[in-house]
């Protein structure tokens, strides 16, 4: 038993070691001196101040914000409507057609997804003279349409795990189905969606290949940027723009955790209370 546990700590170390090691060498050597990534030769902070000047590197990173912001706001309201006619209409007719293009884009490769979109957009444009070009637009509309496929999944298993005996209760009592969702389904359903927001989010921010099929000039996003530049060596400005944004992640993630265990605590209490009175 105790080697099983050593191996299973040991294990676990090397886990997390393989995991966040990287991270943590990222974030020394945005501090580094020298230009070279991979050589220290001192404590420095003038590559967060040359990050500042960098126009072309903040305009790569403001865009690719803006394209994950938009694209996982979109996933969410598309992928709730296709988990709600998964779980909720029953069998339908054309159901399982639905539900396989709806999962789809999560084994397609990115260069199918990517070369696939690059035509249609081609296609519409011909056709409909809309969109004109390649730009913001279409790489939004990409990346929607690929992290859709997650928030669904996300949504759908939420949704099939949950109890509907409380949504029954609303409708008995002559509920509307539209207030049912709003009163009921969305508040349970709320983890679900930050969840699905926050991966769509994620997966549109780290995206590099369908982004290089439907981008075009004036519109590269910062892993594009970031691809290029490994032909010609990697700026520490890079560095520095990355660990700039693992503490904002990081923040971001200490108070979640901070807001979801006050909400447990509050639930308890309220459990606790609900229990006395009864």
């Amino acid at each position: 038993m105790k080697r099983r546990i050593g191996f299973l700590s040991w294990a676990l170390l090397f886990g997390y070691a393989f995991l966040y090691v990287p991270i943590a060498l990222l974030v020394v050597f945005s501090f580094n001196e020298s230009r070279l990534v991979t050589v220290w030769s001192g404590f420095s902070t003038k590559w967060y101040a040359e990050l500042l000047h960098n126009d072309a590197l903040l305009s790569a990173a403001g865009l690719s914000f803006q394209v994950a912001a938009v694209s996982a706001t979109l996933s969410v309201l598309l992928g709730t409507c296709a988990g709600l006619a998964l779980t909720r209409f029953g069998r339908f007719r054309g159901r399982t057609l639905f539900g396989g293009m709806i999962t789809a884009p999560l084994v397609m490769p990115e260069v199918i997804t990517g070369l696939s979109l690059l035509l249609l957009f081609v296609a519409m444009e011909q056709w409909l003279g809309w969109p004109d070009g390649r730009g913001v637009t279409t790489i939004t509309i990409a990346h929607t349409t690929f992290t859709m496929s997650y928030v669904a999944v996300v949504i759908q298993s939420r949704l099939a795990g949950m109890d509907g005996s409380l949504e029954e209760a609303a409708m008995d009592l002559g509920a509307r189905p539209a207030k049912v969702f709003f009163v009921i389904t969305l508040p349970l359903i709320a983890p679900a969606l930050v969840a699905g927001w926050l991966l769509a989010f994620t997966l549109s921010l780290d995206d590099v290949v369908v982004a290089s099929f439907v981008s075009g000039p004036g519109s590269t996003t910062l892993p594009m940027v970031i691809f290029s530049s490994v032909k010609f060596g990697i700026s520490p400005q890079i560095n520095a723009l990355a660990t700039l944004m693992v503490l904002v992640v990081a923040t971001g993630i200490f108070i979640a955790s901070i807001v979801m265990a006050r909400q447990d605590r509050q639930r308890k209490r309220d459990e606790q209370m609900a229990i006395q009175n009864g």
